[in-house]
């Protein structure tokens, strides 16, 4: 049986278009990362039990400080200190791992995430959100709706990993961590911070 040419253009221009929407599909959608973990281990701080070195810990780490005028102590801490922390849940996908900000001695902070597991994909990033965490599909979306401080793109979907967070960045103003999909404006997971 003959195909008429006019019905052979129809089919090659149908499948031309197939192509290039599964193409299309394929590169925005990135399918193939639900399959691939990216483990990364990153050497976390030890951090100090509390905000404040007791008399003992600054005796035996550092030089004794000594007190201005005002009773503030002259040196830092001479250990990382936690701020705040907080457990992963899963929103769109399935999230777990503790979320920890740290206060290094010379006064940096950073952004742990450990023993994060959560489901690779595409264009993910670490939040600091101004958005309280809420569970279920209603939490979903509620860090896109709030302020919001990009830590960058997310090292991996395993393991241990470490965010700088810049001096000028006010943490009172944030109450949660978010991995968030900026090309999806979904979330993956969500931790309240608490101090």
């Amino acid at each position: 049986m003959q195909v008429s040419g006019r019905k052979r253009g129809w089919i090659i221009a149908a499948s031309v278009i197939a192509a290039v929407v599964l193409a299309a599909g394929l590169a925005l959608f990135k399918p193939w990362l639900l399959f691939v973990d990216v483990r990364v281990d990153e050497q976390l701080p030890t951090v100090a039990a509390s905000a404040e070195p007791s008399q003992q810990t600054a005796s035996k780490d550092s030089s004794p400080s000594t007190a201005p005028t005002d009773g503030a102590p002259t040196e830092a801490p001479a250990r990382p200190v936690q701020l705040a922390q907080g457990t992963l849940i899963s929103h769109e996908h399935a999230a777990t791992g503790t979320v920890r900000i740290i206060r290094q001695p010379d006064g940096t902070r950073l952004l742990t995430l450990e023993n994060l597991d959560t489901s690779n994909g595409p264009d993910v990033h670490v939040w600091l959100s101004a958005a309280d965490v809420v569970e279920g599909t209603a939490g979903w979306f509620t860090a896109g709706s709030a302020d919001y401080f990009d830590l960058g793109l997310i090292k991996g979907n395993q393991g241990n990993q470490i965010y700088a967070i810049p001096a000028d960045v006010d943490l009172s103003k944030y109450k949660s961590v978010d991995l968030w999909c900026v090309q999806f404006s979904i979330s993956f997971g969500a931790a309240q911070l608490t101090t």
